[in-house]
């Protein structure tokens, strides 16, 4: 019997790819190279092997226009990644195509990546970084670089989904206290005595630093703009690893400008690989290239289960196991 026709996109980790190509009749994707940016692309590229899925990843085009031009072979889109917004589910129900992803196996990961940015940003670890690479360390200095501590610092997570929990666990270990602010509030198990703010004016006067972790689309897009961030606290810091659009990017620099933001650490961009070009002149941010899932184990982990919901619809005959649409 015929393998299966898959359509990857994107040079994934070894392991998914050897899965894939054990299981599949793979078209791989092994130099990454970018035809991945443009869905007519990736719509002629299904065409011409016949494709019964696509796996795809974050930042793909996989719009209305590249899903009414993929063929009808196509039963199964997989996203190499938690976020979908980047694929048009409504496109896809309608011609009745599965959409699956990969959550819960990034969630600690992502959670770390937020971590990292809120110490670079707390303790100038960036501008530390390029200090010394540019050789202009004159040595220690009582008032060099100061920054702030974590230590009692209350930290707003906007979000309070699997992300943003593992990061309260991990801020207790600094005995900061944690607020958060979601759509609704969360079973006490789950809240672990967080603070839980119903609207946006208490929770963002009550914090310090905000770490954002709300899903994407027209609801939250420019969710941090020059008004809620006028309500935090004169020296807050921002940390974004959730999705470039919810903040409102020339706001954000004109407050880290006049100070009333101390300092931000983002991870995702909206547009990217664009970046803002305010925050490239600026010292007081720190700037990722999107690493939030980025270990050896979550991305394995990520593959793994792209490719048992892929599986599930084209080998097995049964429902994904996380299917979105």
């Amino acid at each position: 019997m015929a393998r299966p026709v898959l359509l990857v996109t994107r040079k994934l980790p070894e392991a998914t790819e050897a899965r894939a190509a054990r299981d599949y009749d793979a078209r791989l994707n092994p130099k990454d190279a970018p035809w991945f940016r443009d869905g007519a692309e990736i719509a002629r590229r299904a065409t011409e092997a016949g494709a019964a899925g696509v796996l795809c990843a974050a930042g793909d085009p996989m719009n209305a226009q590249t899903i009414a031009a993929l063929p009808a072979s196509v039963k199964v889109i997989a996203t190499f990644s938690v976020g979908y917004d980047h694929i048009a589910i409504d496109a896809a129900k309608a011609r009745g195509i599965v959409v699956t992803n990969t959550p819960e196996v990034l969630s600690f990961a992502t959670a770390e990546c937020a971590f990292t940015l809120m110490l670079m940003a707390a303790r100038r670890a960036g501008e530390g970084e390029r200090m010394v690479r540019a050789r202009a360390w004159e040595g220690w200095a009582p008032t060099q670089l100061m920054g702030v501590t974590l230590e009692n610092k209350t930290l707003g997570i906007a979000g309070f989904g699997r992300i943003g929990r593992e990061l309260a666990a991990m801020a207790r270990g600094f005995r900061m206290k944690i607020h958060y602010r979601d759509i609704q509030r969360a079973p006490a198990d789950l809240e672990q005595g967080a603070v839980f703010h119903d609207n946006d004016d208490s929770f963002l006067g009550a914090i310090d630093i905000i770490s954002m972790h709300m899903p994407g689309g027209d609801a939250t897009r420019k969710w941090l703009n020059a008004e809620r961030l006028a309500r935090m606290k004169k020296g807050a810091i921002v940390i974004n690893t959730g999705r470039g659009g919810s903040v409102d990017d020339a706001a954000l620099v004109d407050a880290l400008k006049s100070g009333h933001i101390r300092a931000a650490g983002l991870d995702v961009y909206d547009g990217e690989p664009k970046v803002f070009d305010g925050y490239l002149g600026l010292e007081n941010v720190a700037l990722l290239p999107h690493l939030g899932s980025a270990t050896i184990e979550t991305r394995d982990a990520m593959g793994h289960r792209a490719l048992d919901n892929l599986d599930a619809v084209l080998r097995l005959n049964q429902p994904a196991p996380h299917r979105v649409a």
